[in-house]
């Protein structure tokens, strides 16, 4: 039985990694199927992506392996299985664009998730939920029960397993310790408007500067508000004739597939932290 690997890794740069990587899996009959490496010079890092096919189907044994090498070279890893999705739990408020459009894309296949959970702060969205047998949850957050909703989220999250948080429009920030418990797993999607144009309805804004371009960024989330390592990014050209409802749509629907792309890569484990930028092997 063979099984397919994706293997991610950095560390510091140093001649060798490659070969020695390379070597490794064919001590262990593994075949590469994909490979993508990246030397970042400012920092001194090295960064490595390798989907490979194995017939060493026991991969706790093979982790063990791996990580008695990886130990020669200071390296940072993961090693997945292509078999098994991504455990996901979603969050979303009152705008639930980012949330259907993920929830389509899964169902038909466009993604590699597993979607244990909704959590929202509102209770609109519970029939979109049952419709695609995913599990709601809605836990109402305001300034006096803020730490316990956020105890009560965490729970939902540790139970049900989940490697990735997605926020689809989640309209309440996150304090500094669930921040730090999801470094690295929670994905945000804002308008680009940010910081530039701040607080309630940012479209309305845009539309009385007139601004000629709108976008989106998904990042990961971290405990300074909107300034977590970017994931995707995309603009689209508006001009005068553009009413505030041409630019919310048009808005909603960058968002939706910035966010969609940003989910995709990191799900496939192409997305690789490098201090507060990413290094994405697409």
């Amino acid at each position: 039985m063979t099984t397919t690997y994706i293997l991610t890794l950095s560390c510091p740069d140093r001649t060798g990694i490659v070969h020695a990587v390379s070597g490794f899996l064919l001590e262990r009959g593994g075949n590469i199927e994909e490979a993508a490496q990246y030397n970042d010079h400012d920092t001194g890092l090295f960064f490595m992506r390798v989907q490979f096919a194995c017939g060493q189907a026991d991969g706790a044994a093979l982790s063990a392996q791996w990580g008695a090498f990886a130990q020669t070279f200071d390296m940072k890893w993961d090693l997945h299985t292509t078999a098994q999705p991504m455990r996901t739990v979603i969050m979303v408020s009152k705008e639930g664009h980012c949330l259907n459009d993920l929830l389509f894309r899964w169902k038909s296949g466009l993604l590699p998730l597993d979607i244990r959970a909704i959590v929202s702060n509102h209770r609109e969205f519970y029939q979109l939920a049952a419709s695609y047998n995913v599990p709601f949850h809605h836990i109402q957050v305001n300034k006096d029960n803020k730490a316990q909703a956020e105890a009560r989220q965490y729970e939902i999250i540790q139970a049900e397993g989940a490697e990735l948080v997605v926020l689809a429009r989640y309209m309440q920030i996150l304090s500094d310790d669930l921040c730090r418990k999801l470094a690295g797993r929670a994905i945000n999607i804002h308008h680009s408007f940010l910081p530039s144009f701040k607080g309630a309805k940012p479209y309305y804004q845009a539309h009385d500067r007139g601004v000629k371009l709108i976008g989106a960024t998904a990042h990961y989330v971290t405990a300074d508000l909107d300034e977590g390592p970017i994931i995707e990014q995309d603009v689209a050209r508006v001009d005068h004739s553009k009413a505030v409802e041409d630019l919310t749509t048009l808005g909603r629907d960058t968002e939706s597939q910035v966010l969609a792309r940003a989910v995709k890569w990191h799900s496939e484990h192409r997305v690789l932290i490098n201090g507060h930028k990413t290094v994405i092997f697409k």
